[in-house]
């Protein structure tokens, strides 16, 4: 039994066992047959055509629904990829890469479509994935077993979701067509085909800071629980920045809002300048909870410059947000 949903911009595709005793095919509405097998008390269903009007029967246990399909003749071809670069990584891989770069995607973005989606950059021997919304940036590097031509392209976020859900088995590979228009993803029985984004994607190389003149080493965990406990009297109607001030190998966060005040700190290992700072408390933990890493570097260059969070072991990662301007500040 193949079953295919396509909304026109993403496509699945896939198979599973099933004792056919007519060939057919026939397009029902998505959402009423999944509530309907969902709900379904028996272990297997019998799905039958009744009738030439597309009328189909669903049944299992003592459960039965009559529905009205459509003509299968409707359904829309998925489209086809030719002169593809294939590429092959390891669903464990791409599946970390993904999250520790999608919560930095911009959302709903009228007028940068393409900052909706994650931008894979792929040369020999590594890819590494981008995604930014104007207040941060996420980047993400892997080495992988490729020597074809370096590319570049953009995938929706939307279908990037779509594949983490798929992906459940940790020992295999996703392999990857890419073509001008259009890419596939194939993960088991599953065959994924999106389009692909198209536009200028911001040349997010100038935004890294050079050089800077603080460097902090931290417990991710301490720092992702200061910063929350400093949090709780910051909510969607109540918003105001976390000032952090960087000083003595210490890291002290706190927070005023029309509810009260909130003061905390940690311990730190920190050299360079003292940096009093400013931030968005939700940017900050969305980097440090995906960070994957018992310790993060934090640089700092100034209390306008933006935040680098680095694994201080490699360059598998990095995350950076912009400060908020304290209101104490000129």
């Amino acid at each position: 039994m193949i079953l295919t949903g396509y909304d026109m911009d993403l496509g699945i595709n896939t198979s599973i066992g099933a004792r056919v005793n007519e060939p057919g095919s026939i397009i029902l509405n998505a959402k009423t047959l999944c509530d309907i097998l969902r709900y379904l008390p028996g272990e297997t269903v019998v799905i039958e055509k009744q009738d030439e009007r597309f009328k189909y029967m669903i049944r299992s246990g003592d459960t039965e629904y009559m529905i009205l399909g459509i003509d299968a003749a409707d359904y829309p071809e998925l489209p086809k990829i030719e002169d593809s670069y294939p590429v092959v990584v390891e669903q464990v891989k791409l599946r970390e890469m993904v999250r520790q770069t999608i919560f930095a995607v911009a959302i709903n973005d009228s007028t940068k479509v393409v900052h909706t989606g994650i931008k894979f950059e792929i040369t020999s021997g590594n890819v590494r994935l981008v995604a930014l919304d104007g207040f941060r940036l996420a980047i993400r590097n892997e080495e992988i077993d490729y020597d074809g031509e370096d590319i570049s392209f953009i995938v929706p976020s939307k279908t990037l979701s779509e594949i983490v859900k798929i992906m459940n088995d940790e020992e295999g590979t996703v392999s990857i067509s890419v073509g001008k228009r259009h890419i596939i993803f194939e993960i088991g029985d599953y065959y994924i085909i999106s389009r692909l984004l198209e536009g200028e994607f911001l040349n997010y190389k100038t935004a890294i800071p050079l050089n800077c003149s603080t460097t902090v080493k931290v417990s991710t965990k301490n720092m992702i629980d200061c910063i929350e406990r400093t949090s709780l009297i910051i909510t969607d109607k109540i918003k105001s920045p976390i000032k952090c001030n960087f000083a003595d190998n210490m890291i002290q966060i706190s927070s005023v809002t029309s509810i009260g005040t909130a003061h905390d700190r940690i311990a730190a290992e920190i050299e360079g300048n003292n940096i009093e700072i400013g931030f968005n408390n939700k940017f900050l933990l969305d980097a440090l909870k995906v960070s994957n890493v018992d310790e993060v570097k934090i640089e700092l260059n100034g209390p306008t410059s933006p935040i680098l969070i680095l694994d201080p072991e490699s360059d598998k990662f990095l995350f950076l947000v912009l400060p908020v301007r304290l209101k104490n500040e000129n």
